[in-house]
């Protein structure tokens, strides 16, 4: 009996889906859209995070040696750092091989130090390259490797660093605010939509209750419906912006300044999967509360 009851309530469901169709095709283009715009901000703000992982990577800060320093005094000063909270990687730079490195050089630079050796003078300081695992921490790990023993000065691009920072935090806040009220506007066109065909059947409603159906029993048709248009609508609008991402996202790597700067994006494939499943959880809960809003003034006693 259970069995039977649940599949006349999910056949209803797709008999409204199918009965009403311009109410229905509206409110699939109408979700189809909202999450296509989602996705676009979605898409923006996990390339922002990647390109923030490859930064993480290149950025650092270079940590100079005071050239009284002994090695031993080097070593526990790449200690200490290295015990600093958000330090990934420390590599030491000896001042030959930034001396090696700087002569290696093209144009004025080269030509001022061409007379240098290491035998006979060498002006540069030994040092640690300091890579981080979060870029927000940089001003902090600076301000604690200069109070160490032995720091000559630290050089770290901070004004790069912290723009970097508060643009991903800019698209990660707008990602999250565009999506509340996408969702806001998604659960209300939905309830009209579906409250357009509860009004429309109020009569089969009220007797349906008259003769002792639950308020369960009247609204699961209904959120099924809501909840059909909602995975239908994810599965479109995935497929939509697959295309649209792809297209684009090769125009731009391809493109003379991409090869330039060196960007890299995340390939459509390697979020498909997220992508997939935030849509199909909105779908579902978009059209389950839509419904069910749709159908409170009709289940009141």
């Amino acid at each position: 009996m259970k069995y039977s009851i649940f599949g006349y309530l999910i056949g209803e469901g797709f008999r409204n889906f199918f009965k009403n169709k311009k109410s229905t095709a509206a409110s699939l283009i109408i979700m189809c859209a909202t999450m296509f715009i989602f996705g676009i901000f979605f898409l923006i703000g996990e390339n922002i995070n990647y390109i923030m992982t490859q930064v993480q990577s290149e950025q650092a800060m270079q940590v100079f040696i005071n050239p009284d320093a002994t090695p031993e005094q080097e070593e526990e000063l790449n200690q200490k750092i290295k015990a600093i909270p958000y330090v990934n990687t420390t590599e030491y730079i000896s001042k030959e091989e930034a001396l090696n490195t700087v002569q290696g050089w093209s144009g004025e630079i080269k030509q001022i130090l061409e007379g240098y050796t290491v035998e006979n003078y060498n002006p540069f300081k030994a040092s640690f390259v300091v890579t981080l695992t979060d870029l927000s921490k940089n001003d902090e790990v600076e301000e604690q490797i200069k109070t160490f023993d032995n720091v000559a000065d630290v050089e770290a691009g901070n004004k790069t660093v912290n723009t970097l920072v508060n643009i991903a935090n800019g698209v990660r806040t707008a990602t999250g605010v565009i999506l509340v009220l996408l969702v806001l506007i998604s659960i209300f066109i939905i309830s009209n939509t579906i409250k357009l065909t509860v009004h429309a059947r109020r009569k089969e409603i009220s007797i349906m209750k008259y003769v002792g159906a639950t308020n369960g029993f009247i609204r699961w048709p209904f959120m099924v419906e809501g909840i059909i248009i909602g995975i239908i609508s994810a599965i479109i609008s995935v497929v939509i912006l697959g295309f649209t991402y792809n297209f684009v996202a090769g125009k731009l790597v391809g493109s003379s300044m991409a090869s330039l700067i060196g960007l890299n994006l995340l390939s459509f494939s390697d979020m498909f999967t997220m992508l997939f499943i935030v849509y199909i959880v909105m779908g579902i809960g978009i059209g389950a509360i839509g419904s069910a809003i749709s159908m409170k003034k009709y289940l009141e006693v």
